[in-house]
């Protein structure tokens, strides 16, 4: 059975990394989660496993709920706000590792919200509405109920639906925007990005000071203001998909100095991420933007 399972878990790695990646908002976390999951798996063989890769998704999402159990425990700042780490592809993204990842391609909003989710929330939400598992199945992973399960999922699809815009579908029509919302800063056009902005716009900025902290600018008043001072690395942004979505990565003289996602709605930015911190960008793979 061996060799079955293994064949199987190949099958299945790309699935498997999606449900890490979105219930633990790492890449590295993730990778870590799945090298676990199957060395659990080859331990335990699979005498009596009806449903392997339902069986391996269980592994995996125990596996995951460990770590973020581990997190909470290490945590010396409860406050500490830290993005999740951004998928990025190419400005036409055909990577079918990415598109494994980014299967239900719902973006970086909703990946924020999950990660701000307690863990049985995210575990729950992530498994059911995302992968569909069954609540009876979750409820045997969780230690809880079917029904305490489906409240978990329930309180976290509402939090989501508030909290997660769901960016236009066009990946064009979204990149118009966002070239838009860059002439603008390069011009110092405080009107023409007023105009790609949505009144209630949030800019969301990872520091580069490595404390994973972050800095928030909210309103299109201010986030303009703020993005005239971004005017100048302008010429360096380079259009990237970020988690299925219209992004950019800046590179100046070869090196990556940030990384950013849009989410535009109706033809407005309502929301966009920045990553800053040197350290999380040398661990993401932007080989093809540096070359």
């Amino acid at each position: 059975m061996t060799g079955v399972l293994e064949v199987t878990f190949t099958e299945q790695r790309g699935r498997l990394r999606a449900v890490a990646y979105r219930i633990l908002g790492s890449l590295s976390d993730a990778d870590d989660a799945v090298q676990e999951a199957w060395l659990r798996a080859s331990a335990a063989g699979t005498d009596g496993v009806v449903n392997v890769p339902a069986w391996l998704t269980t592994i995996t999402a125990r596996v995951c709920l460990n770590m973020l159990r581990a997190r909470d425990t290490r945590r010396e700042d409860p406050l500490e706000v830290r993005l999740p780490d951004p998928v990025v592809g190419p400005a036409s993204d055909d990577d079918p590792e990415h598109r494994a990842v980014l299967a239900d391609q719902v973006g970086m909003a909703l990946q924020v919200v999950l990660h701000a989710l307690a863990p049985a929330e995210r575990v729950a939400f992530v498994l059911h509405d995302l992968f569909s598992v069954p609540f009876d199945e979750i409820a045997v992973l969780l230690e809880r109920s079917p029904a305490a399960v489906r409240q978990l999922a329930s309180r976290a699809r509402r939090r989501v639906q508030g909290e997660a815009p769901v960016p236009d579908a066009d990946l064009a029509a979204q990149r118009e925007v966002v070239d838009a919302f860059f002439a603008a800063a390069r011009a110092g056009d405080l009107d023409g990005l007023v105009r790609v902005l949505h009144p209630d716009v949030v800019i969301q900025a990872q520091g580069a000071a490595g404390a994973g902290l972050s800095v928030v600018h909210r309103g299109a008043v201010t986030v303009s203001s703020q993005a005239v001072l971004w005017g100048g690395l302008a010429p360096y942004v380079r259009p990237a998909t970020i988690n299925g979505a219209a992004g950019a990565v800046v590179v100046q003289h070869g090196r990556v100095l940030s990384v950013m996602s849009f989410t535009v709605v109706d033809g407005k930015i309502v929301a966009a991420h920045a990553w800053s911190d040197p350290e999380r960008l040398a661990r993401l793979d932007l080989a093809a933007f540096t070359a």
